[in-house]
């Protein structure tokens, strides 16, 4: 089989950013300080998510700070729904994966999968949140904004989520994704949270906005009565940053690595232009004919999430993969779809030669190949000599090629 020439490329994207991450926590402290009634001593728990977030642990430690500066007693708790392996200590490994820890934040992490029940839904919907959340005086929630891998709406990934999925432990997270598949995400959203954020006391929730280099853009403090609005404008404004591939129209995309710290989904489906569950319908691009994995990333513990997203994977990804944490996230999302298997190959060239194999008529010198590293860093990429005269949606600078696709000895593709 003959294989097509690859340019090595670079995508611009446009690329606002917090200049001092530390400083733009304490700057929305301030501006929204009038609005916030903290007691001396009093218990507040931080909400940290399973996200992949480039500065988390720095805008975790800066909050932390200034909540103890004000005289409050903060804490950290985990705030990821099932992540972790469904487990206090998986997810409080998690954390650690990120650099938080009791060392590094200065203030004690709590990590259970005990929930107590806020109330219920005027749809009969059970309200659950962490235990320890439950018993403290106040919570503030950290989350990144951004296009929900499942769920379109109004409301997608963000603040909300987390203080509904995330705060609600494995067992919220299950009840709610059922409710979303019948009832709606953003329906569920607006009669579930007002409920969270009145018993569980939150203080404020903490937003971050992230460019298409996985730089912080955006910090913003959001007060309780304004999440359901002001989220709305921050989606719109992370969707408008957010990194995309350059052709609409692709044969073969070749993802180096996937995992729970890139996306929710081991690959972000908005990248990719694949759902796979019952409640999203398929965008209609990208069009991508075969997808490609290679490898899982040690961050992701072995949840494999997503993986059913892919045509082929390389053996190493199913060698890392843990059965049991991934199939315990995907029903409790209710998507099992997404723990599937794949066909599995034992190198890349058989892996390659297996998507350039099924692409229908295109002779495999002339396919529409692209290569990733991940979904999350697509600044630079590959791309074959097919997809050079096509127009891209992005602005694209050639840094070397057209150079053959090359494999070791063992069928390893070579950089």
């Amino acid at each position: 089989m003959t294989y097509p020439r690859m340019y090595r490329v670079r995508q611009r994207f446009s690329r606002e950013r917090e200049p001092d991450v530390r400083s733009a926590v304490a700057r929305e402290l301030q501006r929204v300080s009038r609005s916030l009634e903290i007691r001396k001593g009093a218990r507040i728990g931080v909400a940290v998510g399973s996200r992949g977030i480039r500065d988390i642990a720095l805008v975790t430690r800066a909050l932390v700070d200034r909540l103890a500066a004000a005289g409050a007693s903060p804490f950290i708790f985990p705030a990821m729904g099932s992540h972790g392996g469904a487990t206090a200590e998986g997810q409080a490994a998690v954390l650690r994966h990120y650099g938080i820890t009791e060392e590094t934040m200065g203030c004690p992490i709590l990590s259970s999968l005990e929930t107590v029940q806020l109330g219920t839904s005027k749809e009969g919907i059970p309200v659950f949140v962490d235990h320890h959340a439950a018993a403290a005086d106040h919570v503030v929630a950290i989350n990144r904004v951004k296009a929900h891998t499942e769920f379109k709406g109004e409301l997608e990934s963000g603040l909300a989520k987390m203080l509904l999925i995330g705060m609600g432990k494995c067992v919220g997270a299950r009840i709610y994704h059922s409710a979303f598949a019948d009832l709606g995400f953003d329906r569920i959203v607006e009669s579930v949270l007002p409920i969270v954020i009145e018993k569980a006391r939150l203080l404020f929730g903490l937003a971050i906005l992230e460019n298409a280099y996985e730089e912080t853009a955006l910090i913003r403090a959001v007060l309780p009565r304004d999440i359901l609005v002001e989220e709305r404008d921050l989606l719109r404004r992370a969707k408008a940053m957010a990194p995309r591939l350059p052709f609409d129209n692709i044969d073969v995309l070749i993802v180096d690595e996937m995992g729970k710290n890139i996306s929710g989904s081991g690959m972000d489906t908005n990248v990719i232009g694949r759902f796979y569950n019952h409640v999203a319908r398929e965008p209609e691009k990208p069009r991508i004919k075969r997808i490609f994995v290679r490898d899982l990333t040690d961050e992701s513990d072995g949840n494999a999430t997503g993986v059913g997203l892919a045509d082929f994977v390389h053996r190493a990804v199913v060698r890392k993969m843990d059965a049991v944490a991934t199939n315990r996230n995907c029903i409790t999302a209710s998507n099992p779809e997404k723990a599937r298997i794949p066909i599995v190959c034992e190198s890349d060239r058989a892996a390659v030669e297996a998507c350039l194999a099924t692409i229908g008529l295109t002779p495999s010198d002339r396919a529409r190949v692209v290569r990733i590293q991940n979904t999350l860093q697509l600044a630079e990429l590959q791309f074959s000599d097919a997809l050079a005269a096509e127009r891209a949606v992005t602005e694209i600078e050639i840094l070397s090629g057209p150079n053959a696709m090359e494999f070791d000895a063992a069928g390893r593709l070579l950089d």
